[in-house]
């Protein structure tokens, strides 16, 4: 029953019924020559990446759009490659190229020095802010006590 019902199923494009992956279908003589001649003549943005990364240029001009026909340059790099080179940037260099996203602003700054000093607070631009992290709790100081229950009371706390 299962085997009938697979058997008259619309296939994905590509597959065989058994399973076995079919491979892509040749262009005829005709197509493949009116191919190579469109990409000598009008070969498409991707076509003119990859020639110009496999010459080794840096940049490219494209020919396919047309209100900048030439005139604009493209690079070469990838979009992946361009992160790599930013992750291997030290913080420093970082600055010096303009990207402030892994820079302390002014408040972060000031917040890593006062929390660094061991201050409970800090001020910036007129306002005190804590210097206790999200999710931390301040330490609060326990009256001394004496006696039995108090031995107790810290043997439950844990102090």
């Amino acid at each position: 029953m299962a085997n009938r019902l697979y058997n008259k199923q619309v296939t994905p494009k590509g597959y065989k019924r058994g399973g076995g992956v079919t491979g892509e279908k040749k262009p005829g003589k005709i197509k493949s020559f009116f191919g190579k001649v469109r990409k000598k003549i009008v070969p498409t943005f991707g076509e003119q990446f990859d020639k110009a990364k496999k010459s080794g240029k840096k940049t490219f001009t494209s020919t396919r759009d047309d209100k900048t026909k030439g005139k604009l340059e493209y690079s070469t790099k990838t979009a992946a490659e361009v992160k790599a080179a930013k992750k291997r940037m030290s913080n420093r260099e970082r600055a010096r190229v303009g990207d402030t996203s892994k820079q302390l602003s002014d408040k972060g700054a000031a917040f890593k020095l006062a929390r660094k000093s061991g201050k409970k607070t800090f001020t910036h631009k007129g306002k005190k802010y804590s210097t206790l992290l999200k999710g931390e709790k301040p330490n609060k100081i326990m009256p001394e006590l004496s006696g039995k229950t108090s031995k107790k009371i810290k043997k439950f706390i844990g102090a």
